[in-house]
């Protein structure tokens, strides 16, 4: 059955509607939503440790013995690396080292100067204390975003990693608990939803309270993230995964296919976008996609994602396409072209971009290195991707000389006065050298 995929023009008058069209990310408030998750918030805010086994009971069908079960022992989590199949385990190490040795290249240092008359200026950098990390655990399994959101912070000297996962029907996935082996996770516990982000926000008897959540969940967990914000940092406020590929026409259309697949495969939300100025090349992918979907375990999520959010856009050269990519900012970005380099000079918003024909994204997802934790839904135009600067903080350091202190304060004295702030001024004036 053929897929029934969006085809737009950027020569054609109504063009213009269409790609706004396409692009339309209004998300209407879930009001349902956004009052089952202040009541399950207010809950853990107000009883603690009970209400996470009753929101266990209810939403995973399964009742802790009591909230201390709720704590998976590191032993679990070493027992879990040696069980998995060394295949697996083999790939979990290589992959957690390249995406270590990435980060260490983004440790930030502290730093000072000293004027001439002695005032020291600078930088105190110092990681965070204490860091929750959501996992997903519903649909399906995500070892590779505990490696994402763990490794950053642990290069970012962060002393305590909290790990939550939902645990439906009490089952634990291996894979998940020996990448957070891996990883370096300090404690873990198989708690999800709403009430994990709440627990991690304000704490309970069990679980401690930290002060940055990070990592991906379904609606509940990140309107929760949204509505914790303030008590804690959060990473961001993910939306559905995207992928634009920007081809030539040279590159293998199987190729390209499974590349816009292996993002609609995520969800029925996810966004698929090939762009090219080679009509020919538009109409071979998307036989090979018609060609390729029937073999695919998940064909129905790809299909309602191709044919809601996807799209092949017909342009008229590869600057145009540079203009397309930057009004989208995509989530990932393939530059399947002849000189990618050149290309990607052009590109101002891209949560990551993946370079030549040989690069799939999927490779950034795993192993590559680079953070697969990317701004979505256009954010990209003013935020970057999670990294090791998200779990540092960054402390001013100014330290006068007597010298620097009276040439200072004169300057100070005269904007406070502006200001109508007077105890500021004689503070500074105080210091003044007569």
């Amino acid at each position: 059955m053929t897929l029934a995929i969006r085809r737009l023009n950027s020569v054609d008058p109504g063009f213009r509607a269409a790609f706004t069209q396409l692009l339309d990310r209004a998300q209407e408030l879930d009001q349902k939503v956004e009052g089952v998750v202040r009541e399950v918030i207010a809950a853990v805010r107000n009883r603690g440790d009970a209400a996470l086994v009753e929101y266990t009971t209810k939403f995973d069908r399964w009742t802790p013995a009591s909230a201390t079960a709720l704590e998976i022992p590191r032993a679990r989590l070493a027992e879990a690396a040696k069980k998995i199949p060394a295949a697996q385990h083999a790939a979990l190490e290589q992959a957690a080292a390249r995406v270590r040795a990435y980060h260490e290249r983004q440790r930030i240092d502290s730093w000072t100067y000293t004027e001439a008359d002695g005032t020291l200026l600078g930088q105190q950098v110092t990681a965070l204390d204490r860091v929750g990390l959501y996992v997903p655990g519903g649909k399906a399994a995500y070892p590779s975003s505990v490696l994402m959101n763990a490794i950053p912070a642990k290069v970012a000297g962060v002393a305590e990693l909290i790990m939550v996962v939902p645990t439906p029907d009490g089952q634990l996935n291996e894979l998940v608990l020996a990448a957070a082996h891996i990883a370096g996770i300090d404690r873990a516990f198989c708690v999800g939803g709403a009430q994990a982000v709440a627990a991690l926000a304000y704490g309970t008897a069990t679980v401690p309270k930290v002060d940055k959540i990070v990592g991906p969940g379904n609606i509940y967990v990140a309107t929760a993230k949204r509505m914790v914000f303030g008590a804690v940092d959060i990473d961001m406020i993910a939306g559905p995964s995207e992928i634009v590929v920007v081809c030539d026409g040279k590159t293998d259309a199987a190729w390209v296919a499974m590349d816009l697949f292996s993002q609609a495969e995520h969800d029925e939300d996810a966004q698929s976008i090939l762009i090219s100025p080679d009509a020919a090349f538009l109409k071979k992918v998307q036989q090979e996609m018609d060609r390729l979907l029937a073999d695919m375990p998940r064909a129905a999520i790809i299909r309602a994602s191709i044919e809601g959010r996807g799209a092949l856009i017909q342009v008229r050269d590869m600057n145009e396409a540079a203009q397309i990519v930057n009004e989208i900012a995509p989530e990932h970005l393939e530059l399947s072209v002849e000189d990618p380099m050149t290309l990607a000079k052009k590109i101002r918003h891209a949560g990551a971009i993946f370079l030549g024909r040989h690069t799939a994204e999927a490779l950034g997802d795993y192993c590559a290195g680079p953070n697969h934790v990317l701004p979505t839904s256009g954010t990209a135009r003013f935020s970057s991707p999670l990294g090791v600067y998200d779990f540092q903080k960054r402390t001013s350091l100014i330290q006068c000389s007597p010298t620097g202190a009276s040439e200072l304060g004169k300057i100070a004295s005269v904007l406070a006065h502006g200001e109508g702030l007077t105890a500021h001024a004689r503070s500074a004036e105080y210091r003044v050298k007569k």
